[in-house]
């Protein structure tokens, strides 16, 4: 995932913190207004033309996201085969 100086494209659909779009902007626009309001632009969508971005804190993002991985991991369940023998 990029995030701020690392999207490349020049223009960019931009998603707000409240997930209402914005529109189609320019890049260096795009990271101004993240700037402005104290968020990090993060492209969500590279492949798309052009590529979606939204405005959010990218820190609690990435926590957030490590946790529901713990979550999920500690959700699974080991199977233990147990061995039966007759004799």
């Amino acid at each position: 995932m990029r995030v701020n100086q690392q999207i490349r494209s020049p223009e960019v659909r931009l998603i707000d913190e409240d997930g209402q779009q914005v529109g189609v902007v320019a890049t260096r626009k795009a990271l101004g207004l993240a700037e402005e309001r104290g968020f990090d632009l993060v492209e969500i969508s590279p492949n798309a033309e052009p590529p979606v971005c939204r405005l959010m804190n990218y820190g609690k993002f990435q926590f957030d996201l490590n946790k529901k991985k713990a979550v999920q991991k500690k959700k699974q369940k080991l199977i233990h085969i147990k061995e039966v023998k007759f004799r």
